[in-house]
């Protein structure tokens, strides 16, 4: 899987409250979450963000809650791929359940800014910056993992497999 998209660049601990706000989390409606995804960290990202666009993100990406929300609201935003320095542990799961593309890379956040176009191979974790000219190698997804996102999450994946 190869996604080619513009950044939007985020800094560290950016908590699942920031991501999908919990007074919008009264619907699970991919649609309407999307419509508040990034809310109260970046106002504009939900009428700016355009399908294939990518986060790079700081260390920490996902903390606090455990809500399966946050993924869902960036993946219906249309956000491709989230690139991070880390990630909390239950947000790092629950993406690869709701299909979310994640990949961890120590170098990308801050050789990158926000609007830099990105071509991402998730297969080899190569990711280019094509407005910088430089490339970068993310850690390897294990192959089980990375089967849950081409399907469209845990739960597709078992209907596939029925």
């Amino acid at each position: 899987m190869k996604f080619k998209g513009r950044v939007w660049k985020y800094g560290a601990d950016i908590d699942t409250d920031k991501i999908i706000p919990a007074r919008y989390l009264n619907t699970s409606d991919p649609k309407e979450l999307a419509k508040h995804c990034m809310e109260d960290e970046d106002a504009s990202f939900a009428s700016k963000v355009q399908k294939g666009d990518i986060i790079v993100a700081d260390k920490n990406f996902g903390c606090g809650s455990s809500r399966e929300h946050a993924p869902i609201a960036i993946k219906a935003a249309g956000v491709a791929c989230v690139i991070a320095k880390s990630y909390a542990r239950i947000f790092y799961r629950n993406s690869f359940n709701m299909g979310l593309s994640i990949l961890e890379s120590d170098e990308v956040h801050g050789a990158t800014d926000s609007g830099d176009e990105l071509e991402v191979d998730m297969d080899s974790g190569v990711i280019t910056n094509l407005t910088k000219g430089k490339s970068f190698t993310a850690r390897p997804v294990p192959p089980f993992m990375q089967e849950l996102i081409k399907a469209g999450g845990l739960m597709e994946s078992i209907k596939k497999r029925g």
